[in-house]
């Protein structure tokens, strides 16, 4: 007697079904992606078309473009930061710095919203100054309806497991991929993120106690203050740098030192 195939029947099956001819690394749970971007898919994208009458750019929440009655959003660059009291851009400060704004992470900032909006109208605000502290902002409202992120199965009468396409249409969930590897690897590193690189080398104890050396991803083996905000300004190898000549700029590491 044949068995018939098992059906996904509910969400959390639907999800983790792998269907026929499909690989292993095709399944969300085995992703290596932190979808900031990841490796895989930037699941920023399902956030530009959140909100009927707008899209936004995936990576900093500024509205890229509008139905003509929000054409105030487009007249000059308005950036999202808040929807239904629930902030999308946070004061962030460090010691000795000005306090700026940090776009926080779509998946959490607005998990709330969708959950209990979608369909509804909800209030957003936005302001014309990205890095600004709120104080300097000029800011907007306007009355934008929560699209749902997910198809609905009229046959069901529930959500299904597919993103809708008017969210993500074919192909947009991977098309703002940085380089296989090129951009991660500039950017982790000990400010950040775990290196897969060395991070400082040439490193030599001083006679006040403390230590100087060089941070690898420098342009040359000098040795330096390095400052975080703009590390391409302070002669660090830039993005471009790497996938135009990686082979040419990465230099080994021989007992902790690439100058000798």
């Amino acid at each position: 007697m044949s068995i018939p195939p098992i059906q996904p029947a509910n969400l959390s099956a639907q999800l983790h079904y792998r269907a026929a001819g499909n690989p292993a690394s095709t399944m969300p749970d085995s992703a290596i992606s932190n979808c900031f971007p990841g490796l895989e898919f930037d699941f920023r994208n399902v956030w530009r078309r959140l909100f009927e009458g707008i899209e936004l750019h995936e990576a900093s929440g500024l509205v890229v473009s509008a139905d003509p009655e929000h054409d105030a959003l487009v007249d000059s660059d308005w950036y999202l930061l808040e929807v239904a009291g629930i902030p999308t851009r946070m004061e962030v400060s460090r010691p000795g710095g000005p306090v700026s704004l940090a776009f926080m992470e779509w998946s959490n900032a607005l998990a709330d919203v969708v959950a209990t909006r979608t369909g509804e109208l909800v209030e957003c605000t936005f302001g014309n100054n990205p890095n600004g502290p709120l104080s300097t902002q000029n800011t907007q409202t306007a009355e934008l309806r929560v699209r749902p992120l997910f198809v609905h199965s009229d046959a069901a009468q529930a959500s299904t497991a597919l993103i809708d396409e008017v969210v993500a249409q074919p192909g947009e969930l991977t098309q703002s991929l940085c380089s296989p590897w090129q951009n991660d690897y500039r950017e982790c590193g000990c400010f950040y993120w775990a290196a897969s690189r060395p991070d400082y080398v040439n490193v030599e104890p001083t006679a006040e106690g403390a230590s100087s050396g060089g941070n690898w991803m420098d342009r040359d083996a000098e040795a330096r203050e390095y400052q975080r905000d703009d590390p391409e300004a302070e002669g660090q190898i830039g993005y471009e740098d790497l996938f135009r000549d990686w082979e040419g700029l990465l230099r080994f590491i021989v007992g902790g030192r690439d100058s000798d």
